[in-house]
């Protein structure tokens, strides 16, 4: 499965906050490096105010708003809306000093920051800019994009941004730029919507709307990625009712709790994997944290891997 997501061109990591999406983006990112691939994790904000969050679980120091490299491989950026404006005024403008000049006033910038749909066609617009980009050899400078979407689900206001934007511009470099955009986050062959939740019932629930809200506007759905799914030391029938029974004849014990809450990640997971109609990875409950903790998801993602591909296999 992995090997299929590292094809694509843009990564783009969406869920709820709270459920360790960035962790797991940078998850991705880490992996893919190990597997040979060249890695542009990218952090997709609003705005760049305040410190990132993405950017420390890899290493990577500095603010982020120029492509950083973080080591052989892996390279970090923030994308923003500003950003995005700034690239688009550059395409269409004849002279750069053109745009410097545009975004100097600031009433545009007022205009650009104000309108939704405006903020999401400047961070649609720099996503599009570093997949598309080129070298002077005529490679993609970033091969694989992993892009964790900020947890208001910015992929799919983007995915709806033509519906806004066209209605009002249907020609013009903006229309063109919105169809172009639309066309890469549609794409199967090159883009990859990855779900992150927990093994807990209202994450689920949440993450099984943003499924649906995502195929209906046409994203192309990969895979539900399971994080901090509790380890079953009792993965047998016989070994469940064994435990059943000493329980209930010892009384209540401290494992008790454990049980029950590996019962409830059991049937979180069932019904994610029976709602979500995409592979599902599931991955461990670590002690660890920060760039340990993703060093060691990523670890662990290659026998996950392996597992889930036997099981693919007629």
């Amino acid at each position: 499965m992995l090997e299929a997501l590292w094809t694509k061109r843009a990564l783009l990591v969406s869920g709820k906050g709270g459920v360790g999406k960035s962790t797991l983006a940078a998850t991705l990112a880490r992996a893919a490096v190990r597997a040979g691939h060249t890695v542009l994790l990218a952090e997709v904000t609003p705005s760049l105010e305040g410190p990132s969050v993405l950017g420390p679980l890899v290493g990577a120091r500095g603010a982020g708003t120029e492509v950083t490299p973080v080591e052989p491989g892996l390279s970090f950026l923030r994308i923003s809306a500003s950003a995005g404006h700034r690239r688009f005024l550059e395409d269409v403008l004849p002279l750069r000093l053109m745009a410097d000049a545009a975004l100097r006033s600031r009433a545009l910038r007022r205009f650009l920051e104000a309108g939704p749909s405006l903020r999401e066609l400047g961070l649609m617009y720099q996503m599009l800019d570093l997949v598309r980009k080129t070298g002077p050899n005529g490679r993609f400078l970033y091969p694989l994009c992993v892009m964790d979407l900020p947890a208001t689900g910015h992929a799919l206001a983007m995915a709806s941004l033509p519906r806004a934007i066209l209605s009002l511009l249907p020609g013009g470099p903006i229309g063109r730029a919105v169809r172009e955009g639309l066309e890469l986050l549609q794409d199967p062959v090159r883009t990859a919507v990855l779900l992150a939740t927990l093994p807990e019932p209202l994450p689920v629930s949440e993450a099984l709307q943003l499924a649906s809200e995502v195929r209906r506007l046409g994203l192309p759905l990969a895979a539900a990625l399971l994080n901090r799914m509790p380890e079953n030391p009792f993965p047998t029938p016989a070994s469940r009712a064994a435990l059943n029974t000493l329980l209930a004849a010892h009384g209540p014990h401290e494992g008790s709790r454990a049980l029950y809450r590996l019962e409830v990640a059991e049937t979180s997971r069932a019904r994610l994997e029976q709602g979500v109609a995409a592979p599902l990875l599931s991955l461990p409950d670590l002690l660890a944290s920060g760039p340990a903790l993703v060093d060691q998801l990523a670890s662990a993602l290659l026998p996950l891997n392996a597992r889930l591909s036997q099981k693919e296999a007629p």
